[in-house]
């Protein structure tokens, strides 16, 4: 979308139903948003399902997306607007003239002229009246299929020509001397529609036959308007990459047909091309994939990683993530492959519910396992503390004593004591270390930085390892974090949320490994067929978030 680089300050959304115009409306919304740019997106179709699209509920007044900052987004309600317009009419004359004029008003104005006018009220509110949108650099509009929106677009010029010929007349909407007021509303909304600096028209299609030539005849009665800025969309185009299956060929090649007999005025206009998705474009999510150009996901081992892992010689290896991505099954894969390549590996874990001895199954020959046992660090960390502050103290000192180390935090710093010691032993060979979740592997680094700072404080009271462990979790050469995903929304979120708040501990990720991924794979199951086809977005989002990306494979 070369439209996103450079938009005007309008841009309108129309095409035959069906073809997608809010899906592309949104996903605009999304990524101008995403800039930075402040945007209003505008429904005024009445069967609208911008609430459902967005995930919002929204109203006829600007409601904020929360999921996307910068963007808000309104219905018009054409019954809503007809409704508060015959008020606005017919409210002054109340008490002032008989009950059968006023009912005689109001059935004037309970035509279906009085709601186009209604609808078009609000609309040239927002389009013609610069101070109704001053806060938002972007305005974009969702409209109705073809006709309704030719119909909208024809009102500023039918409007403003009206009022100028009939001044004193009556009409549907009753005397029209109270509508003088808007005809310079109405001016400036046609004013703004022609000028092709401000305002562009988005001519939505697909690669169909009446879709093309629906998209032709609304451009030639645009260009008849005077609105001569127009874009086109081709939306949802299919290649087949299966060159076996005939379904998709035969699918391929009627959008290649259609395309072929493209009418030629509308060929002519700037056109982008998106691709047909394999999800539904329902959610911000969803939205914001539209515009990720198709690619080919970089399938690279976990083997790819390890010449770098092993280069130092030495050193500490974390696996961490949300819990039952396989940060165990990784972490013993990574000393397997050291150990492979000659080197002594420590392998250990700091999570409570530790399982390494059971997934690894059979004993590997230099390997080491063990855990962090936080039962018997606790009566190590007791004992050690009553033998030394203790030493001094009566028996009611040494109760009370004991009493305080009975603390859910005598816990915490044992673990930790224990984890400061198992990080110095990565300066003698390899030590790989199978975290806690995320919560757990978080509350140990927070540990650290505390740690680190009373350090400092104290003028270094504390066993050398414990000093010494900020700047080694620090090190990049010392210390290689790996997040562990699952090619899924969760995991990469809550990846990606812990890669934020390493980096503010000063602690960069030394790469991903999504795990369990079945796009290494041929696989024929249906439903296994079209997980793996949604595999490929959170393939692509990890490698925009990581510094190298490997891959392992679904394994039976």
């Amino acid at each position: 979308m070369e439209l996103l680089n450079n938009p005007p300050r309008h841009l309108f959304f129309t095409g035959k139903g069906g073809v997608g115009k809010t899906s592309v409306a949104c996903a605009t919304a999304i990524a101008l948003a995403d800039k930075g740019l402040r945007v209003l997106l505008v429904s005024t179709d009445p069967a609208s399902n911008l609430d459902e699209v967005l995930e919002t509920t929204l109203s006829s007044s600007p409601t904020p997306v929360l999921a996307v900052p910068n963007l808000a987004a309104l219905n018009i309600d054409p019954e809503a607007a007809a409704l508060a317009y015959r008020e606005r009419v017919v409210g002054p004359y109340r008490g002032a003239l008989p009950l059968a004029a006023i009912r005689s008003m109001e059935e004037q104005l309970s035509g279906a002229c009085t709601v186009e006018i209604a609808a078009f009220d609000e609309f040239s509110k927002i389009l013609g009246d610069p101070a109704a949108t001053a806060q938002f650099d972007h305005v974009l509009f969702d409209t109705a299929p073809t006709g309704h929106t030719l119909r909208l677009l024809q009102l500023p010029a039918a409007w403003t020509g009206f009022l100028q010929d009939s001044v004193g007349a009556t009409s549907c909407l009753g005397p029209l001397a109270g509508l003088q007021a808007q005809q310079a509303l109405y001016e400036s909304s046609r004013k703004m529609l022609i000028d092709g600096e401000k305002t562009a028209l988005v001519l939505v299609s697909r690669a169909e036959g009446t879709a093309l030539r629906e998209a032709e005849r609304t451009r030639a009665e645009l260009a008849h308007l005077g609105l001569t800025r127009v874009e086109v969309v081709l939306n949802a185009l299919f290649t087949a990459t299966d060159r076996q299956d005939p379904v998709a060929l035969a699918m391929e090649q009627r959008g290649l047909d259609a395309l072929a007999a493209m009418p030629e005025r509308l060929r002519q206009q700037p056109t982008h091309r998106l691709p047909l998705l394999p999800f539904g474009l329902v959610g911000i999510a969803a939205l914001r994939a539209l515009f990720v150009p198709p690619q080919a996901v970089a399938l690279q081992p976990l083997a790819s990683l390890l010449p770098d892992l092993a280069a130092p010689g030495h050193g500490v290896i974390f696996a961490m993530g949300k819990g039952g991505v396989g940060k165990t099954s990784v972490a013993i894969e990574v000393a397997r492959q050291l150990v492979g390549l000659g080197h002594a590996v420590h392998l250990t874990t700091t999570d409570p519910a530790a399982h390494v001895v059971d997934t690894m199954g059979q004993p590997v020959e230099g390997i080491r396992v063990s855990r962090i046992d936080p039962l018997v660090e606790v009566q190590a960390y007791t004992a050690e503390v009553l033998a030394t502050a203790g030493a001094g103290l009566d028996a009611a000192g040494r109760a009370l004593l004991a009493e305080d180390l009975r603390s859910p935090c005598t816990e915490e710093i044992a673990v930790f004591r224990a984890f400061a010691r198992i990080v110095d032993q990565g300066t003698g060979g390899f030590v790989v270390i199978d975290t806690a979740p995320t919560g757990h592997t978080l509350l140990l680094l927070d540990a650290a930085e505390s740690y680190h700072k009373e350090v400092l404080r104290t003028a270094g009271q504390a066993p050398e390892e414990v000093q010494r462990l900020l700047p080694r979790l620090r090190d990049p050469i010392f210390t290689r974090v790996l997040l562990v995903t699952l090619p899924e929304a969760t995991p990469v979120h809550e990846a990606a949320q812990l890669q934020k708040d390493l980096e503010r501990a000063d602690i960069h990720p030394f790469a991903w490994v999504i795990n369990q991924s079945l796009l290494p794979l041929a696989v024929t199951d249906p439903v296994l067929v079209q997980r793996r086809g949604q595999e490929t977005r959170y393939h692509q989002e990890v490698a925009a978030l990581a510094p190298r990306v490997a891959v392992m494979a679904w394994k039976a």
